[in-house]
């Protein structure tokens, strides 16, 4: 706590009970409370004077004395009540104490009321004498507040998240440490399980320090999923001494401990691994530790160079960071100061380099600080042989309170901190930083009349960003396959903009989750109100009634419009993909899908088109046009879809129009015309050819010699396989899912 604060905090606590002496009509039991209260705000023992404020509230709700003491000593723990108590304290007694305004100043600062603390802080300013040393650090606690305006107003995109209950308590956690593996946190906490916490009752006073609270421990949780960790256990004993333990690092591929000891004022001490515990803490050397405060240390991985923070070198003991190497004789060396780049004239505390050394990460209350200590970063320079300019890690890392303790995961992907922020369990918690990343959006555009995919539509994903730039992301939906991809900033909505040759089809909102890795793919189809009435000639759909796959009269004439198409177009040739509901299980499916195709692919080669100019496939319910939940969906599912073949390297064909068959036509499930066009049937030649559907899936065709025997192979972009043999008008098919499912499926054609 800064001076200033705790000046302020004596004289309130002064003119308080001078006031409640005053007041002959006060009950001796709450005047009893209250001074109770008073004693242990004066020994900013802050959690225990709040009961007793709490007691005078419940027979007293307008006491203004009880509302602003017991609003002061809310702000280490509930920064919303606190504001709430200060404000109704002032409004009852505008002049309920003369650094009323000074208070109101930091809470607002804390409950990111910026201009109001300003405010605040500038009529508190005008009541001090010209000489009054208070406005010096006044006229900082008003550039914090304007340099949090600043960050707030220009956030990064950072997805900050609490570790959540099991590590973080009512009372303060800090000082993450991560092993190499990242599969082992330490910490440190003055929760309710340190060393001697039920032995408060004694005569010592058990484990509580001066301020009330726990002393700290150190502690160990192992992680069980990327969300959860096992519960804590102290490591008490040897590491844990009678006063303050923090973690500080772990070294030399996680056999070393540097930690913190309150001894001599505070100095840092390292532990070695033995077994599954740990030696006795080892004091490092006087190059290092003084008689004056060492709060934290960092040495780097080829365990060379030691960075800590001290009060040593300073006149009024505020922390500046200080590095030694290790001298032949393998202790550390005389102390270095980091230089007045990096050390100011407040506290700079809490040194970590990155796995390179070309980044150092460091807490200060001083630079550009939005209030309290704030995680900084400097690179260095090595041309110049020096470190950067330090640069604040910007808001939501840094917040109006305290952050500190920024440490890298092993990989590097995110961060570990210890900060007061509003919606955490209590003073300090842990949290962890990852910097949002990019996520895959990717899917089809559907017909919402039949189900149809519209190539060349254009989708225009709009958002912003976290400091309200406009995000932007455009594609168009492929020829033939309908398919569109857009990588896009995760964790935000966007207005998705669907356009067709210029006229916006529809606009919808579509929120794209948080994605702290760049692998993650989100699918999204849209089915528009749109029908194509160009003449582009495109195959459309034919569909089944429920477990059928006997042909439609409306399929028929489909059928006869593809056989014409086909018949116009003699170099294209065509895959046949049957699709199912998912009413039945996986297996049945397949064959039931395989069952549509070939009664499509029948129908086409008795009205004349040639076998090896067909492929057939069966997705079953892997590839559904709609979710199968109501009954028109499943029907648009009950489906068998025709796609051109692509060859390798070539555009999608331009189709020409067929025309009427010249013969007549009978309908029904078997029907087919009885002849066709001369050539119109053109066939594979003999040999091997290679092709890829526009879809990403390859295929493979051997034609015999007479061409009466064709061997189709298809692998898919998930490694999906099918082998299909087609001799004499029967059919022998074998296909493997990406999950390595096997089914196979025999008909005879004839």
């Amino acid at each position: 706590m800064d001076n200033l604060v705790r000046r302020l905090l004596k004289a309130s606590c002064a003119f308080a009970l001078a006031a409640a002496v005053a007041q002959p009509a006060l009950a001796q039991s709450t005047r009893k409370q209250l001074k109770t209260a008073n004693k242990f705000f004066e020994q900013e023992n802050y959690r225990a004077s709040i009961p007793f404020y709490e007691q005078v509230l419940a027979k007293e709700p307008n006491n203004p004395l009880a509302l602003f003491r017991a609003g002061i000593s809310y702000m280490s723990f509930d920064k919303e009540k606190a504001s709430d108590y200060i404000y109704k304290a002032q409004k009852l007694k505008p002049k309920v104490s003369k650094d009323v305004e000074y208070w109101l100043g930091r809470v607002d600062h804390l409950n990111y009321n910026f201009d109001e603390a300003i405010a605040h802080f500038q009529a508190y300013n005008v009541t001090l004498k010209p000489k009054d040393t208070r406005k010096a650090e006044l006229a900082q606690l008003i550039q914090h507040s304007k340099n949090a305006k600043v960050q707030f107003n220009s956030p990064k995109d950072i997805f900050v998240k609490n570790l959540g209950p099991t590590v973080n308590t009512p009372y303060a956690e800090h000082s993450p440490v991560i092993s190499g593996d990242d599969k082992l946190l330490l910490f440190t906490s003055r929760g309710e399980n340190v060393t001697g916490a039920g032995n408060t009752g004694d005569k010592k006073g058990g484990n509580l320090a001066t301020d009330g609270e726990y002393y700290e421990d150190i502690f160990e949780t192992k992680r069980i999923d990327d969300e959860n960790w096992d519960k804590p256990r102290s490591l008490s004993g040897v590491l844990n001494g009678k006063g303050h333990d923090a973690s500080t690092q772990l070294f030399d591929n996680d056999t070393k401990l540097l930690m913190y000891r309150q001894d001599e004022n505070g100095d840092i001490f390292y532990s070695e691994k033995s077994g599954g515990d740990w030696t006795a803490p080892k004091k490092l050397n006087q190059n290092v530790n003084s008689k004056a405060f060492e709060s934290d240390a960092f040495i780097t991985p080829d365990g060379l160079t030691i960075y800590f923070s001290t009060g040593k070198y300073s006149e009024d003991g505020s922390l500046d960071i200080y590095y030694s190497t290790r001298q032949a004789g393998g202790d550390w060396g005389p102390a270095k100061s980091m230089g007045t780049a990096i050390n100011t004239k407040y506290d700079d505390d809490s040194p970590y380099l990155s796995r390179d050394g070309k980044t150092l990460y460091f807490s200060s209350r001083g630079h550009n600080t939005m209030g309290g200590y704030d995680i900084f970063k400097s690179e260095y320079d090595s041309i110049a042989k020096r470190w950067g300019r330090p640069e604040n890690m910007g808001y939501p890392v840094n917040t109006p309170d305290d952050d500190t303790y920024y440490r890298l995961s092993p990989d590097g992907s995110y961060a570990y901190l210890s900060s007061y922020r509003i919606g955490g369990y209590g003073e300090k918690d842990i949290y962890t930083i990852n910097y949002i990343k990019n996520a895959t959006i990717r899917g089809r555009v559907f017909s919402q009349r039949d189900s149809t995919v519209i190539p060349g539509v254009e989708l225009v994903f709009s958002g912003t960003q976290a400091d309200k730039t406009a995000l932007s992301y455009r594609d168009v939906t492929k020829p033939i396959t309908g398919d569109y991809q857009v990588s896009v900033l995760s964790g935000r909505s966007y207005q998705v903009a669907v356009t067709k040759d210029g006229t916006n089809i529809i606009t919808e909102e579509f929120t794209v989750p948080i994605s702290t890795n760049d692998s993650t793919v989100v699918e999204k189809n849209f089915y528009v109100p749109y029908t194509d009435t160009t003449s582009q000639v495109a195959f459309k759909n034919i569909y089944f009634d429920t477990d059928k796959y006997k042909l439609r009269p409306e399929s028929i004439t489909e059928l006869d419009n593809i056989s014409s198409i086909l018949k116009a177009n003699s170099g294209v040739n065509i895959s046949i993909e049957g699709h199912c509901d998912s009413r039945n299980t996986d297996e049945y499916n397949i064959v039931l899908g395989q069952n549509r195709a070939d009664a499509a692919y029948n129908y086409l080669k008795k009205s004349g088109i040639a076998e090896t100019r067909m492929v057939t496939v069966s997705y079953g319910e892997r590839r559904p046009a709609a979710a199968n939940d109501s009954p028109e969906n499943m029907q648009l599912n009950r489906r068998v879809e025709f796609r051109p073949i692509v060859k390798e390297g070539e555009a999608a064909p331009v189709l020409t129009p067929g025309v009427a068959p010249a013969t007549t036509t009978t309908t029904g499930a078997d029907a087919g015309t009885s002849t066709s066009t001369p050539g119109a049937g053109a066939t594979l030649q003999p040999g091997k050819s290679k092709a890829k559907l526009a879809d990403g899936t390859k295929v493979k065709t051997k034609v015999d010699e007479d061409s009466d025997k064709v061997k189709v192979k298809t692998k898919g972009a998930n490694d999906e396989k099918s082998k299909t043999v087609t001799k004499d008008g029967a059919i022998d098919s074998k296909a493997k899912d990406a999950n390595g499912e096997k089914v196979k499926v025999k008909t005879d054609n004839d």
